[in-house]
């Protein structure tokens, strides 16, 4: 397979062509221009001259918000012919969100010209309405690959005379598990057609697609494969993982005019912080794949309009936010797929303006900020948590800014400015400024006054805080844990203000302390001087950890794997003077089975005892 490639790099969007430049139509250009649209971007520039001249396959790689949808619209929709009763073109995205964005992205090009419409198809929405929309005559279908599937089984569509199909997010689609299903629809599909991908990364699966389905593909790569927007800086902090949200909060307050999307890894999680920021007062929302289409549309719809400043998203249910003006992407995780942190990032900086993408991470996650560096091509600093007094000061002046440029209603106020001014009598002109900024601030004043410092360093696990005292010391005792883990030894001290676990596997599962750390470290993100005692019997085992990390270990740990056993993880309250419920059981799986405890002597032993004497 031959592959013309055509690397343009980024540069300002002042230099950029001009609309009328490229040569559209007269009907898209009039929807163009009266949608405000003056200057190509780059990938515009590139694909849309050269696919309404040429009748060929073509594969762009650029970042998320660069214009793709105007790159490959344009020129489908230059592709329909009046008068058509077969759809002509088919868009495959790879979520619900997406789906409906393109879709009305084309709607809105191609509001002047004549042709039958353009159809969204996807999940969480009525299927039957959807295939009525079809029969009646759409040219364009815009489709999620799991429901497009489901419509083709029902015979409800016909491709057989499509003439492009363009796939785009590629590569999310392949991380999500489509390919089988691409694979069925572009099966359904003539020879001739053409091929668009558009990707923002190239891993080798979409290269796969481009030698199964695409002959001679013309190339575009807006920037370098892989690479993340120019105009986007990456910075990160590392704290302790019981942590992460308290540092994500002082985050938030640094950034008073953050407009912001915060990523987590799991629908769980997402909800659990979203409901966390709620409930601390900001102004917030979560977006996730457990939420009905019809709330998800709603928490959009206020996203898009600023009603909430900070949504907290999965990576699957971002993949269609296409919102301008983003200031902030916040990785409460980072994602488990190295390249979804491109599509992350690509959030912010978008249409020439600049971003800022940061991470948090715990003691044990900076190999992945250097994996992340490698894909993207640019380095991440690492910066330590802002201070409580410059956060307050940040806070403080934002607040005076807004009363600066406050407009006064004079009119409204006129019945009252007598009153007002008589209640402030006594007072100087500094006693009411100060009283002012003062109901504004108290509460973080409050909050920061017993703050603590939350920076940790990513080799040691600790805290920067007295980092230095007894270095050779917490060195050895780290170094004497280790041997003892390796020994699989019991350690002999246990901490009474530490929480206890109950583990539903033990030595007969193969399990041993150096294993269950390591599970306990990857699900939990924990360091390994976070974990306490750990104590491995026949069919269970125990370990500790401090309390503060209750919540996170039951969350993370529950349904994870050791081998291929599914562990299940629950407290296990060591009693004064006794055992729980379940390390009582464990005993007693513990006794050979000639019925005679393994730590007490049989009555033959005690009577060879006495005889010895």
């Amino acid at each position: 397979m031959f592959i013309h490639l055509n690397v343009v790099p980024l540069r300002p969007y002042f230099n950029s062509m001009n609309f009328k430049e490229l040569g559209l139509s007269a009907d898209l250009a009039r929807g163009v221009e009266e949608l405000g649209f003056e200057n190509a971007t780059p990938i515009q520039e590139k694909t849309v001259p050269y696919l309404t001249s040429k009748d060929s396959d073509l594969i762009a790689l650029a970042q998320t918000g660069t214009g793709k949808t105007a790159a490959f619209g344009l020129p489908l929709l230059e592709r329909i012919e009046e008068g058509n009763d077969r759809v002509s073109g088919l868009v495959i995205c790879p979520t619900r969100e997406l789906c409906l964005q393109i879709t009305s992205d084309l709607e809105n090009f191609s509001k002047y010209k004549k042709m039958r419409g353009v159809v969204a198809v996807y999940g969480g929405s009525d299927i039957v309405a959807q295939m009525k929309r079809i029969k009646k005559g759409v040219d364009i279908v815009v489709a999620t690959p799991g429901r497009l599937v489901d419509i083709i089984k029902r015979k409800a569509v016909d491709f057989s005379e499509v003439e492009v199909v363009v796939l785009d997010e590629a590569d999310e689609m392949l991380n999500m598990g489509f390919k089988e299903d691409i694979d069925m629809i572009l099966e359904q599909t003539p020879e001739y057609k053409n091929v668009w991908l558009f990707s923002a990364t190239m891993p080798k699966e979409v290269a796969k697609i481009a030698t199964n389905y695409m002959e001679d593909p013309y190339e575009i790569t807006i920037g370098n494969k892989n690479e993340g927007s120019k105009n986007v800086d990456h910075l990160y902090y590392c704290v302790r993982e019981r942590d992460r949200y308290l540092a994500l909060k002082r985050v938030i307050d640094f950034y008073p005019d953050i407009f912001g999307l915060i990523f987590c890894r799991t629908r769980r999680e997402t909800q659990k912080v979203a409901d966390q920021l709620m409930k601390d007062g900001y102004n917030s929302d979560a977006l996730h794949g457990d939420m009905s289409q019809a709330q998800r549309d709603r928490v959009m719809s206020k996203f898009r309009n600023r009603e909430i400043q900070i949504l907290v998203a999965t990576d699957v249910a971002a993949r269609g936010i296409d919102v301008n003006d983003i200031t902030h992407v916040l990785n409460y995780n980072l994602p488990d797929d190295v390249e979804n942190y491109t599509h992350r990032s690509g959030r912010t900086g978008r249409a020439g303006k600049s971003g800022l993408s940061i991470t948090i991470i715990n003691t044990s996650e900076e190999y992945k900020i250097r994996q992340i560096e490698k894909v993207i091509n640019k380095d991440f600093e690492q910066k330590q948590l802002p201070k409580p007094q410059e956060i307050t000061e940040k806070q403080m002046f934002h607040r005076i800014e807004e009363m600066v440029n406050q407009e006064v209603n004079v009119e409204g106020l006129a019945p009252f400015v007598t009153k007002i001014h008589k209640e402030f009598e006594n007072f100087t002109k500094e006693q009411i400024i100060e009283r002012f900024v003062a109901a504004d601030v108290n509460h973080l004043l409050d909050y920061y006054r017993k703050a603590e410092d939350l920076d940790a360093d990513p080799r040691s696990g600790k805290s920067r805080k007295g980092e230095k005292e007894g270095r050779g010391k917490d060195r050895d005792r780290d170094r004497d844990r280790g041997r003892d883990r390796d020994r699989g030894e019991r350690r002999k001290k246990s901490d009474p203000d530490a929480a206890r676990f109950f583990v539903n596997i033990g030595k007969k599962q193969n399990l041993n302390p150096g294993g269950l750390l390591r599970v306990i470290c990857n699900e939990t993100g924990l360091g390994k001087g976070d974990v306490g005692e750990i104590e491995i019997l026949d069919k269970f085992a125990f370990f500790e950890t401090s309390k503060v990390n209750k919540d996170l270990v039951l969350d993370k740990l529950n349904n994870s794997k050791f081998d291929t056993y599914s562990l299940k993880v629950e407290l296990s309250e060591k009693k004064k003077g006794g055992f729980s419920s379940s390390e009582k059981s464990d005993k007693r799986s513990s006794r050979r089975k000639d019925g005679k405890s393994k730590g007490k002597p049989s009555s033959k032993d005690r009577r060879r005892v006495r005889r010895n004497k």
